[in-house]
């Protein structure tokens, strides 16, 4: 169609689905459909029932990742969630075996978290001259250590009657509970990010904070309740984590911190803040957890599963600078 101009304008917008399939998030459909598809290779037992069936074991994570996501765009992080989640459980178990009932229960995983998130965040907006990796690692050494000494070196615990956490094991068809869990988190933080002015200043902080400080944005206020919800999410993956281990013992949780990490990064979160959304994000963290059921299901040793996530965390990371460096070699070569 023909404007005043004498210009053609077209109805759509040039390149819109080949801009979809070439973004971060096109090619990371491009590789979940590539690991489904050598899972289904590798493995005769790999089907959407099987993994629907192990999936709730790794969906645990996946939670911890919403929150982590928003860490990661304000340019913080925080190392500390695989401790927490180690707390969180034991406390768990102990209220279980109290005879509290699930939601006792529940609460006691929950405000564990929280209570966490809330010291980090403290520390965090208190002493706003400490790097959080600093932080986060002093208190992930706290977390652990308590859980250490409230189980012993080395020590362990199980819930004496399963049934009470059994409910959240339960499948509704084929979906394990926690899917849909995922499913309505996922959802609401996506939706706060994208569409909310919160979500706004979260990428604000994140892009320059002192412009942001500047601006009228409260930093340190939100920065205190990204802490708060990311420590919440990690009493949610323990409470979950016991619906599938029916106990905990002092390595639980350990290396949760560096997964979510990778699928936040791999998902193109940018670790200096500022950029990135939670698609992405929840795409890589499903890539990542139907790797981990197909290769478990070969009996891949464990070492070598983590040693893979870590290449892709490295490639997602390096990814971006090659491709810009490859464009800017292009433009100069066009201007010359």
């Amino acid at each position: 169609m023909a404007g005043k101009s004498g210009r053609e304008i077209n109805n759509v917008p040039q390149g819109g689905l080949k801009k979809k399939i070439l973004s971060w998030e096109g090619g990371l459909v491009v590789i979940f459909i590539a690991v489904l598809i050598l899972g289904a290779s590798i493995s005769k037992n790999y089907n959407y029932v099987s993994v629907l069936r192990e999936m709730p074991k790794y969906l645990c994570e996946i939670f911890m990742m919403f929150a982590m996501g928003y860490i990661l765009i304000i340019g913080e992080i925080d190392i500390s969630v695989g401790a927490t989640v180690c707390l969180a459980a034991t406390m768990g178990c102990l209220a279980g075996n109290a005879g509290a009932p699930l939601i006792v229960v529940a609460l006691v995983c929950l405000g564990v978290g929280c209570l966490a998130g809330c010291l980090n965040g403290f520390i965090m907006t208190h002493f706003q001259e400490l790097p959080a990796m600093i932080v986060t690692l002093g208190t992930q050494i706290i977390f652990r250590g308590i859980a250490e000494v409230t189980l012993g070196s080395g020590g362990s615990i199980s819930f004496k009657n399963s049934k009470v956490i059994m409910p959240l094991a339960k499948m509704v068809g084929p979906f394990p509970v926690a899917f849909f869990l995922v499913v309505i988190v996922g959802v609401i933080f996506t939706l706060v990010l994208l569409r909310t002015t919160f979500g706004r200043k979260l990428y604000a902080i994140g892009s320059n904070r002192t412009a942001a400080l500047y601006a009228g944005i409260p930093v340190q206020k939100i920065r205190m309740i990204c802490f708060v919800l990311i420590g919440t999410m990690a009493g949610l993956c323990a409470l979950f984590y016991l619906s599938t281990t029916f106990g905990a013992n002092t390595t639980t949780g350990q290396g949760y911190e560096m997964d979510v990490i990778a699928m936040c990064v791999f998902g193109g979160i940018a670790t200096t803040g500022g950029k990135g959304n939670l698609i992405g994000a929840t795409i890589a963290g499903f890539t990542i957890v139907c790797l981990r059921i197909a290769l478990g299901q070969r009996n891949i040793n464990t070492q070598l599963i983590l040693v893979i996530i870590g290449v892709l965390l490295i490639v997602s990371v390096l990814l971006p600078g090659i491709t810009q460096s490859i464009q800017n070699k292009r433009k100069k070569a066009a201007n010359a």
